[in-house]
């Protein structure tokens, strides 16, 4: 799995002696587990070694001081931090494996019907499966591609406009109305397609554009002015179409946040997240930070401004093209207590098999 990189922690937790780590652990794991808070009868009774609830109760109260545990009311149990969560997360938990059953669903689901269906279509099925896996929502954001070319076409409509038709080895068909000159002959856009195509076929729109235009330039190709014009008109609407493309948003399964809410201000705290979510920037800001690095990226709670009211963690991978460019991130939203253990490996495997499927 992909490295999972630590911030630096303060001298005081990194230095937390074994037995007040034991105890912080159980109580973090409990609270994953079931969302409540967990005694010092609880905990001795958890241990490994013998420890009265009396000295468990002393420990507590200093993972109290330290940030790491906190107690949501007088006479409860402790419950992790955010901070507690980070230093459980970066500096105790163990990442395994993908269990078995996890890995075989992955590659079933998103690599039926092969290499043949659309990026959108891989990465909706990507991000239905997330959710279904981690019962969270599952998030997926990449910039639109510029995709390898099978054929390009020009079709008159008016006496002067045109409209290109691209088709893509992957099987998608786009389309844009150009401008072309007055009495331009069907013969000339019929030419320019035909002088295109003899070039286009595993070529990116933005390749053909440069080659073509370099050859148009030196004056080595056999088109008469109009259909050259033709030609470098329709490559320069369409390449430029491409420069700042809005980056694409694919959320779900986010009924699935709804299903362990313990309280009304659970509620709440999930209605601001999907208010936020809707609002689609923030979120596509936030998965853009995961693109910073080749491991898997976790936020938790209020580090990230989106997840400061809804107490929310997110779980991120970018995936990567046939070119190793990073071409988007893929991820998933859950509570602060998601499985941690679980998700990560997931999504970091899911992003790879995302990233493969692309690269055929």
């Amino acid at each position: 799995m992909s490295a999972v990189t630590p911030p630096s922690m303060p001298n005081e937790l990194a230095q937390l002696n074994e037995r007040s780590r034991e105890i912080f652990r159980q109580i973090v794991e409990t609270y994953l587990a079931t969302g409540e808070p967990v005694g010092s009868r609880n905990i001795a009774r958890l241990l490994p070694t013998s420890l009265s609830p009396a000295s468990v109760r002393n420990v507590m109260q200093d993972l109290e001081l330290l940030g790491l545990v906190q107690a949501p009311h007088v006479s409860a149990g402790r419950l992790p931090t955010e901070q507690g969560l980070r230093f459980f997360v970066d500096a105790m938990l163990e990442f395994g494996d993908l269990a078995a059953t996890d890995r075989a669903q992955i590659d079933a689901q998103i690599r039926a019907g092969g290499s043949s269906r659309g990026l959108e279509d891989v990465l909706t099925e990507a991000s239905t499966l997330l959710s279904g896996l981690s019962r969270g929502a599952g998030v997926v954001v990449t910039t639109k591609r510029d995709p390898r070319l099978k054929h390009i076409e020009f079709v008159r409509l008016e006496p002067t406009q045109a409209l290109v038709v691209l088709v893509s080895e992957e099987g998608s068909v786009e389309n844009r109305v150009i401008v072309v000159p007055a009495g331009l002959p069907t013969s000339a856009l019929v030419e320019a397609s035909n002088y295109l195509n003899a070039r286009v076929r595993g070529k990116t729109l933005a390749e053909l554009a440069a080659e073509t235009h370099i050859t148009l330039e030196a004056g080595r190709v056999e088109l008469d002015s109009l259909t050259a014009r033709v030609v470098a008109t329709g490559l320069a609407d369409w390449s430029g179409s491409t420069i700042g493309l809005p980056r694409q948003l694919i959320v779900r399964g986010q009924a699935n946040l709804l299903e362990d809410l313990k309280a009304v201000e659970d509620l709440e705290r999930i209605r601001l997240l999907f208010a936020d979510i809707e609002a689609k920037n923030d979120l596509i800001d936030l998965l853009g930070r995961a693109e910073a690095g080749d491991g898997v990226r976790i936020f938790i709670g209020s580090e990230n401004k989106l997840f400061s009211l809804s107490g929310s963690s997110m779980i991120a991978a970018p995936f990567r093209d046939d070119r190793q460019k990073i071409v988007g991130v893929l991820g998933v939203i859950g509570p602060t207590r998601l499985n941690y253990a679980r998700v990560v490996p997931m999504v970091d495997y899911t992003a790879k098999v995302v990233g493969r499927l692309l690269n055929k």
